[in-house]
């Protein structure tokens, strides 16, 4: 019989200035592993990540850090009710980070969230499906992506 290794203590905090770095290299990391069907994503160096970060995360989203034994594992952007990103390390992933981050979502919005994905971004599909997330609508996101996406919906039982 196998050992099951035990659960990681993941800790969830708000933002400080100190992790924009490690936060934007997170998100890099995370856009390059899975984002192989959008060639533009590709192309954007930490220099661009950063200067978006700086512009159009920061500013207009609450943001939350996720850590492992003082280390930043993930984060999570929300804007209301919305999660507009939602992002953890690759050598971290499926070791419960991303659920304690949609934990903290649930518990800050109650009454239900919305988010979207890409529609070929199956990892991510399957994450928020487990987390009793369903797709409501089938789109396509803004330019510059111009990609096929799904809007999800979680509402309390």
């Amino acid at each position: 019989m196998t050992e099951r290794a035990a659960p990681l203590e993941v800790s969830v905090r708000p933002y400080a200035a100190a992790d924009q770095a490690r936060l934007i290299e997170i998100w890099h990391a995370s856009k390059r592993d899975v984002y192989t069907f959008i060639p533009l994503e590709q192309t954007y160096t930490i220099e661009n990540d950063t200067e978006f970060f700086r512009a159009r995360i920061e500013p207009r989203c609450e943001l939350f850090v996720a850590e492992v034994d003082a280390e930043i594992v993930g984060y999570m952007a929300m804007e209301g009710s919305y999660i507009d990103r939602l992002y953890v390390d690759p050598a971290r992933q499926r070791s419960g980070i991303g659920a304690r981050l949609i934990g903290e979502a649930k518990r800050r919005s109650p009454q239900g969230l919305q988010l979207h994905t890409h529609q070929k971004n199956e990892r991510a599909r399957c994450f928020y499906a487990k987390h009793e997330f369903v797709a409501v609508r089938f789109g396509v996101s803004p330019p510059p992506e111009s990609e096929p996406d799904v809007e999800y919906h979680w509402r309390p039982k």
